[in-house]
């Protein structure tokens, strides 16, 4: 009698489990290829008077990303470990050739041109870094800070190597996706914690260099508190904490090129330069808060007619959304990407492994990154980084990239499925 009944409690629970994936499933797929669509239109909004059609290419695109999503859901993930490594070489390789054969533009180099397509490798090292990271982080959690030590060496080398190019937009993704995936592999809050002040306190240097005085040993009693070696914990990042205030300066000077200072600064106020760094800005806001309430609908709008937003088929997508779409159009978008983002987490939760887990962590972070500071560049609550919006900026690599990821989180659900059905 028990036996049958947990028989049915079994059956019952494979079923919500089925209905609870084909729900994320069905979300997965939806949102991305309702954003390709609804950005496929504003990308010939937005060249209405050009002689090219990138809409075309975006669509072309998308069809080989989800190809490569439907590839990447029937492998099971666990297959794939063997070639973390050597995937993530690769990447380390091609981001090394960057720097010797690759393609300069707007005034990076990012690309390698391979069969004529210029491929960004920054966007493929992303990716490899998460899954090589979630590896790590499954067979070797951070228990201790020694431990530390695997996962910022497989970050840093990609990072260093995109942010030279110069890339600071993409490199600054690579610490975020860090930082989470050490906090969900178990990482006292308290440590991320100290890892971000480091940031902060390169911004108070700046801005409120007064502050220093009690922020430094506020950090200091801080890792007091939070590891086992109190005293040498103390030391080490009193240390660190006053080696960034003196590094900062020079950092500021000669680590940035003069583009990526003034976008810096003219988020600040970028009334202070209309006509050259804060045009991006400016333009970019005035056309979202022509859009209204409705918008002037797609392949209305004016200002995207015009051109005046350079780029705007790529990092200023959004902003061309604002405009034909209105208020209503884009807060439907951001409900779509936080609705994707809802149920990432909630796969992430019910994964079957910590490495599954925390890869489908690494790949929410990677687009929840890159959502939020691009719709804050648009509308102007941050500075301008050349970060695109998932799956709506024009950007071949970036594209497949994304579709890349959403297979591999979509073979975590059904292998998550497949365990629960079968009982293993």
């Amino acid at each position: 009698m028990n036996s049958l009944a947990g028989q049915k409690g079994k059956r019952k629970s494979w079923r919500n489990s089925q209905n609870n994936n084909k729900e994320i499933s069905f979300i997965l797929w939806g949102v991305p290829l309702g954003m390709v669509f609804v950005s496929s239109v504003l990308i010939a909004s937005t060249q209405r008077q050009a002689n090219f059609a990138d809409w075309q290419n975006h669509t072309t695109t998308a069809c080989i990303g989800v190809f490569i999503a439907l590839c990447l859901e029937r492998v099971p993930i666990q297959r794939l470990r063997s070639l973390l490594f050597p995937i993530y070489l690769i990447t380390v390789f091609s981001l090394i050739a960057v720097q010797f054969v690759g393609v300069s533009a707007l005034g990076s180099q990012r690309w390698l041109n391979v069969g004529g397509l210029n491929i960004q490798p920054s966007e493929f090292a992303k990716l490899a870094a998460i899954m090589l990271l979630a590896s790590i982080l499954e067979r070797y959690p951070v228990e201790r800070p020694v431990d530390l030590l695997r996962p910022l060496a497989v970050i840093c080398v990609p990072w260093a190597l995109v942010f030279v190019q110069p890339d600071l937009g993409t490199s600054l993704v690579f610490g975020a996706v860090l930082l989470v995936m050490l906090y969900w592999s178990g990482m006292p809050l308290e440590w991320v914690f100290l890892v971000i002040s480091l940031l902060v306190t390169a911004v108070l240097v700046g801005v409120l260099p007064w502050s220093l005085i009690l922020w430094v040993p506020l950090m200091g009693f801080l890792a007091y508190r939070s590891f086992p070696w109190k005293k040498l914990a103390t030391l080490f990042t009193i240390s660190l904490q006053t080696f960034i205030v003196f590094i900062t300066p020079w950092f500021w000077k000669f680590g940035l090129k003069d583009y990526q200072r003034d976008r810096l600064v003219l988020f600040i106020d970028p009334s202070k330069d209309p006509l050259g760094g804060g045009y991006h800005l400016l333009q970019s806001t005035v056309g979202i808060g022509s859009g209204g309430f409705w918008g002037t609908g797609l392949l209305q709008g004016q200002l995207t007619k015009l051109r005046f937003i350079p780029e705007q088929h790529t990092d200023f997508i959004f902003s061309a959304l604002g405009e034909e779409a209105g208020f209503c159009g884009s807060i439907l978008v951001v409900f779509g990407f936080s609705l994707l983002m809802f149920r990432l987490l909630t796969l992430a939760q019910e994964a079957r492994t910590d490495f599954e887990s925390l890869l489908v962590v690494g790949v929410l972070t990677m687009l929840v990154f890159q959502v939020v500071v691009n719709i804050f560049m648009t509308i102007g609550l941050g500075p301008v980084t050349g970060i695109p919006l998932p799956f709506m900026s024009y950007g071949r690599s970036a594209l497949i990239v994304n579709f890349a990821g959403l297979g591999l989180c979509l073979s975590v659900a059904r292998r998550s499925l497949k365990k629960l059905k079968t009982g293993e």
